[in-house]
């Protein structure tokens, strides 16, 4: 269940940003509603060569001497949206956002199921090897555009080499050419044309 309209709703409702300890207890809420988070209905989940990529690409960066996790600007724009650990973004995190190493693992680990099923969903059903499967969460992960990225479309018309093509138009961030978005595209291309 993508969860952000919801969280968007009640941001605008009570006219602020969560703190983080309200959006954890906000998804713990609805976790015990819905009987738990919802399984990747497909059976796929990213392997250990996606997690690689985007833990390489995203990096736990900002770790203080006393190893906790600070957060930190956009690299395109130089402030939102702020950033921690493993490249979560969202309600709660802004320039005085402090996690431990382990609530930055624990996202990444609740992210990439959450970016796992919007993939799996975006897909609707088209035939997809493992490292495709990895390659298309690690962009998604990065742009949150899989539901409407061209590639996508080919991708489910079955036009592979196509889609692998359209991994490095997505290399600008704040209007500009970002050299690690040029060389993500590439990792995430060469894994996709792996599988």
């Amino acid at each position: 269940m993508n969860r952000k309209p919801l969280f968007d709703y009640l941001r605008r409702l009570i006219g602020r940003p969560f703190r983080q300890s309200e959006v954890d207890r906000i998804d713990d809420a609805l976790d015990a509603a819905l009987g738990a988070r919802p399984e990747v209905q497909s059976g796929h989940r990213i392997g250990p060569e996606g997690v690689e990529l985007i833990k390489s690409f995203e990096g736990c960066a900002r770790v203080r001497n006393d190893d906790l996790v600070e957060a930190y600007p956009d690299p395109g724009t130089g402030g939102a949206p702020w950033t921690i650990g493993w490249g979560a973004t969202g309600a709660g995190i802004g320039p005085a956002t402090v996690w431990t190493r382990e609530r930055c693992d624990a996202r990444l680990e609740e992210d990439l199921e959450r970016y796992a099923a919007e993939v799996i969903e975006a897909l609707d059903g088209a035939p997809t090897s493992q490292a495709q499967f990895d390659a298309l969460v690690s962009f998604h992960y990065n742009t949150g555009a899989i539901a409407r990225a061209t590639l996508t479309r080919r991708h489910r018309a079955g036009d592979h080499a196509g889609a692998a093509g359209e991994f490095a138009r997505w290399k600008h961030a704040g209007g500009r050419v970002l050299r690690g978005l040029v060389r993500r595209r590439a990792a995430e291309a060469a894994l996709y044309r792996s599988g």
